[in-house]
């Protein structure tokens, strides 16, 4: 396993995958929708499995001296380094931009970056790993179609939350907000991010290295 993540990240990672990192700096703007930031991680993944593509990488690994499931594992180890990066960067910008928002009311253009969101974000990579790897592991070539399924489920999870959230006054007085007296209702909303992501990434390993064990390259 060791080898093949040394490949991944000399040979398959796309330089976006880097850049986007820095875009957690998104989080210092005043009244802008936080997710944002946290979908150009989505984007980079799907460069990865793009330039993959085009540079037959699933070919290149199926020929090494290791199992089919391994190299998909490889892969879905690389997603998981590069998605916790994202947060653990976008963590200080979020506490700093909470500072300087210099709007009383906070943040206009949706869910505050504090505590719960980032619970919601967890749960929005689960949302997004669990149709595209599976999706692409089908053929290991097609990358495009499954990020359009990825793409409309995760803009559904993101509308709908951000609708419950600002329509009904419980979520709203609880979770749209920097108070650390709701910080009782916002950490168990974390911990079940963290857990589902976990979950997920598991089943979602499963499910794609099984599509993939029947491909046929």
């Amino acid at each position: 396993m060791k080898d093949l993540l040394y490949k991944e990240f000399k040979l398959a990672i796309h330089p976006t995958a880097f850049i986007f990192l820095s875009l957690s700096a998104l989080l210092l703007i005043p009244s802008y929708p936080y997710y944002i930031a946290f979908i150009y991680t989505d984007l980079a993944v799907f460069f990865i499995f793009l330039l993959g593509r085009e540079n037959q990488d699933a070919l290149f690994s199926v020929s090494l001296p290791v199992r089919k499931r391994d190299t998909v594992k490889a892969r879905c180890y690389v997603i998981v380094l590069i998605e916790l990066a994202q947060i653990i960067l976008a963590i200080p910008f979020a506490i700093i931009g909470s500072r300087i928002n210099p709007n009383p009311l906070g943040n206009l253009a949706g869910i505050e970056a504090n505590v719960a969101f980032f619970g919601f974000v967890f749960i929005m990579y689960a949302l997004f790993n669990g149709i595209y790897l599976p999706m692409f592991y089908k053929s290991a070539y097609k990358a495009g179609m499954p990020l359009v399924f990825a793409s409309a489920a995760i803009a559904a999870y993101i509308a709908a939350l951000e609708v419950a959230v600002q329509s009904i006054p419980f979520l709203k007085t609880y979770l749209d907000t920097w108070e650390t007296g709701m910080l009782s209702r916002q950490i168990p909303i974390l911990v079940v991010g963290i857990g589902i992501y976990a979950v997920c990434m598991w089943l979602t390993y499963r499910k794609a290295a099984k599509n993939f064990e029947t491909v046929d390259l």
